[in-house]
C-alpha cells in the first residue's frame, strides 16, 4: 500500500509540474504577444534577431510595412510603427480597447483619428499614424521609444521600448531591407487565390508600385528595385493564410510552403532581381 501510495503522490507531482510548466509557457506567450511553438506561425530574422508572430499578426505587419513603402518612408519608420501596434494592440485589428480605443493603435474616434469605420480600416489606420509621426520633430533620428510615445501620448511612456528589437527585425524583413528574411508555416491555409494577393500587393504598395501579370496559378510581379523586389516576396508569404501561397522566387533564390515547420529560403549570392514570382497550388477539381 505505501509504495502504490508513492506511486500516486509520484504522478501527481509529475502532473503538477507539467500543468506547471505548460501555464507557464502559455502566460509567457501572451505576455509577449507571440504564438506557442506548434502553432501556425511567421519568423522574421534580421541583424541577429528572430521574432515569432502569428499570421494574423504578419498580414497586419506586412499592411503597416507595406503602407511606409508606399508613403516612401525609410525602414525606421515601419520600426516604430511595429513597435507601437506590439504595445497597442499585439498587433491585432482590435475592434475594442480602453475607452472608445480601436484597431492596431488603438486610435480614437473622439480625439481625430477618424471615424469608428475609418480606423477599423489597417491601411487607412497605418496611414494615419504616419502623418502623425512625420509631424514628430527628428522622428529619424529620435529614440525609437519616445517617437511612438509622442504620437500615442500614452498613459505608459515606456511601454514601446520592449518592442523595438522584434519591431526592428520585422520591419527590415518586410521592407525587403533584408532579402530571405520571413518565413512561415500554416497547416490549413485558405484556398488558393492569385488574384487577391495581387489585389491585396496592389492596394498596399499604393498603384503603380508594382507590375503584376496573372498566368494560371503563377503570379509574376515585377518591382521598381532589388529591395521592392524582396518586400513584395516577404508581404506575399505573410499572406500565406489568406491567399494560400506555395512558393516565391526572387533571382537565384527560393521559398517552399511547408504546412509541417518553417520552411528556409534557398540560395545563395546576390540577388539584384526585380521580378518576384508567386505560385500557387493548381485549382481542385
Amino acid at each position: 500500500m505505501k509504495h502504490l501510495r508513492a506511486a500516486l503522490w509520484a504522478v501527481v507531482g509529475i502532473v503538477v509540474v507539467l500543468a506547471l510548466v505548460v501555464g507557464g509557457v502559455v502566460l509567457w506567450s501572451t505576455y509577449n504577444k507571440v504564438p506557442l511553438p506548434i502553432e501556425d506561425r511567421c519568423t522574421a530574422t534580421a541583424g541577429g534577431h528572430t521574432t515569432t508572430i502569428t499570421p494574423e499578426q504578419a498580414r497586419n505587419a506586412a499592411i503597416i510595412a507595406g503602407v511606409s513603402i508606399r508613403r516612401g518612408l525609410v525602414p525606421r519608420a515601419a520600426s516604430i510603427a511595429l513597435a507601437t501596434a506590439y504595445q497597442e494592440s499585439g498587433i491585432r485589428n482590435l475592434d475594442y480597447g480602453h475607452a472608445d480605443s480601436l484597431g492596431l493603435f488603438q486610435q480614437r474616434p473622439s480625439k481625430g483619428w477618424g471615424t469608428e469605420e475609418q480606423i477599423m480600416d489597417p491601411w487607412y489606420s497605418s496611414a494615419t499614424f504616419y502623418k502623425a509621426m512625420e509631424r514628430i520633430r527628428n522622428w529619424k533620428t529620435k529614440d525609437i521609444n519616445n517617437v511612438a510615445q509622442a504620437v500615442q501620448r500614452s498613459a505608459y511612456p515606456e511601454a514601446y521600448r520592449k518592442h523595438v528589437a522584434n519591431a526592428r527585425a520585422l520591419a527590415s524583413s518586410l521592407t525587403g531591407e533584408t532579402p530571405a528574411s520571413f518565413s512561415c508555416v500554416v497547416a490549413t491555409p485558405e484556398e488558393a487565390d492569385p488574384e487577391a494577393m495581387s489585389s491585396f500587393l496592389k492596394k498596399t504598395l499604393g498603384p503603380g508600385a508594382i507590375d503584376t501579370a496573372l498566368d494560371g496559378s503563377t503570379l509574376t510581379v515585377t518591382a521598381g528595385s532589388a529591395t521592392a523586389a524582396w518586400a513584395v516576396a516577404h508581404l506575399a508569404i505573410a499572406n500565406t493564410a489568406s491567399y494560400g501561397l506555395a512558393s516565391v522566387q526572387v533571382g537565384p533564390y527560393s521559398w517552399t510552403h511547408s504546412r509541417t515547420g518553417i520552411a528556409e529560403w534557398q540560395g545563395t549570392g546576390p540577388s539584384t532581381a526585380k521580378v518576384v514570382t508567386l505560385v500557387f497550388p493548381a485549382p481542385k477539381r
